[in-house]
């Protein structure tokens, strides 16, 4: 009696213990694979098993290949690549590239002649940004780094409203509070830069995820940032956001082989930031040649119809590389050879690519070229005359913008400081600003 009743205890526990597995195969039907009939695990339920160990070696996985359309003479490589621009839009690209060069060089001077505090070129990534910019709509909203001028310029950013952020004065649409280069346009969905370093990859995962949840959204969000930015918590903490909440962002990497001094084979060790998209986040990835313009534009156009489609991220990197210094607190020379920097200024530049492109198809004019840029140096060497004559907004604007009513403590705070600006004023340069 005693067997039989260990019998039935037995069987019951069996047939609770089978109700408790099915239940779990239906809970995870749709997430788990069985391999050799055991469950696989839920931490990684596409790996097989094996019986042999062996550690998993970077040297394993080929590096992911560089995507372009032309070589360095301009001549596309696979005519199904040739994305078949018009004349009109091609022409648009390289003028577009020549005024951010034109103006670059202009600012970079003013600096170095103290008349602005800060400035930084874009020499070597004109393409990144006119390719990327091109393949998007204007609804698209951008979060730039601060090397990313070249997206205003496409978007119609004008020459006095560059300046005038570079000169801090009452026409800036940032009131004076930012660096200059730290642009933001809210007219042309560019949210304006900030300083610290990777703020804005996860600030646009969350911009990303709002425009998911708007019911038919259209929108998808770019990101820029360089190889410098990708070794901030900033970035690998967004690339898992996006990931795992499935938002409509592309992660535009410009990966120009130098964080300021930082070379990237002291940034990372892994495949560039591409290298990290596939296996270490699980998001669809593409690496670009960033000094051929038409290459990014394919890239990002396809980007752009994955991410909106699928409502997944993309990590899309171009890798170009960074001809002039870090920015006017940078001597580049310093740690490398003017020889390296000469060689890529020439073999493989942006602009001398697609003009050799425009040659090949019949499409350039020398002395229309000569012209563009001799207007817009004096378009841009008068607009700094003006600029910089214009008075600097009312210095109270420093406590304002933040808050839609001023706290107390800055209300105190702006007193004390009229009080003192009060006391001193023959100290301080007052008729430069509004009052």
């Amino acid at each position: 009696m005693s067997f039989l009743r260990k019998s039935v205890q037995l069987f019951n526990a069996a047939k609770q213990n089978t109700r408790m597995l099915s239940g779990v195969q239906r809970s995870y039907s749709a997430g788990v694979k069985t391999v050799d009939d055991r469950y696989a695990f839920p931490g990684a339920r596409d790996a097989s098993f094996v019986n042999n160990l062996k550690l998993t070696m970077p040297e394993d996985y080929a590096p992911i290949p560089i995507y372009r359309v032309m070589d360095r003479d301009g001549y596309v490589l696979n005519e199904q690549e040739d994305p078949q621009l018009s004349q009109e839009v091609v022409e648009k690209m390289f003028r577009d590239m020549l005024l951010l060069s034109t103006m670059d060089k202009i600012l970079y001077e003013s600096q170095r002649q103290g008349r602005i505090s800060f400035y930084m070129t874009n020499f070597g990534e004109e393409a990144s940004h006119i390719g990327s910019a091109a393949a998007l709509e204007m609804r698209d909203v951008i979060y730039g780094q601060y090397r990313e001028a070249g997206v205003l310029v496409w978007r119609g950013f004008r020459i006095d409203q560059f300046i005038d952020q570079c000169y801090g004065n009452d026409d800036d649409l940032g009131r004076g509070k930012q660096m200059p280069v730290h642009y933001g346009s809210k007219e042309l969905n560019f949210v304006t830069i900030s300083s610290p370093l990777s703020t804005q990859i996860p600030q646009a995962v969350g911009a990303a995820y709002a425009l998911k949840r708007k019911p038919n959204n259209d929108s998808c969000v770019v990101c820029y940032f360089g190889e410098g930015a990708a070794s901030e918590g900033d970035a690998h903490a967004a690339f898992n956001f996006a990931a795992t909440l499935e938002c409509p962002v592309i992660f535009f990497c410009r990966n120009n082989g130098f964080a300021i001094s930082t070379p990237s084979n002291e940034q990372y060790r892994g495949d560039g930031i591409a290298g990290r998209g596939p296996m270490g986040y699980g998001i669809a990835t593409v690496r670009v040649d960033g000094t051929d313009v038409f290459a990014v534009y394919n890239a990002m156009k396809r980007a752009r119809e994955y991410v909106l489609r699928e409502n997944k991220p993309v990590v899309l990197e171009a890798l170009a590389y960074r001809v002039s210094h870090h920015s006017t607190s940078d001597d580049s020379t310093a740690y490398r050879s003017a020889e390296e920097i000469e060689m890529w200024n020439t073999l493989e530049h942006p602009i001398s690519k697609l003009k050799s492109y425009m040659v090949h198809k019949g499409w350039f004019n020398e002395k229309e070229e000569t012209e563009f840029v001799s207007g817009v140096r004096k378009q841009v060497l008068k607009q700094i005359a003006i600029s910089e004559k214009k008075l600097k907004p009312n210095w109270r604007e420093m406590f304002e913008g933040v808050y839609a009513d001023m706290p107390k403590h800055l209300l105190k705070q702006q007193r004390e400081l009229e009080q003192h600006v009060e006391a001193h004023k023959q100290h301080y340069p007052l008729k430069s600003f509004k009052q």
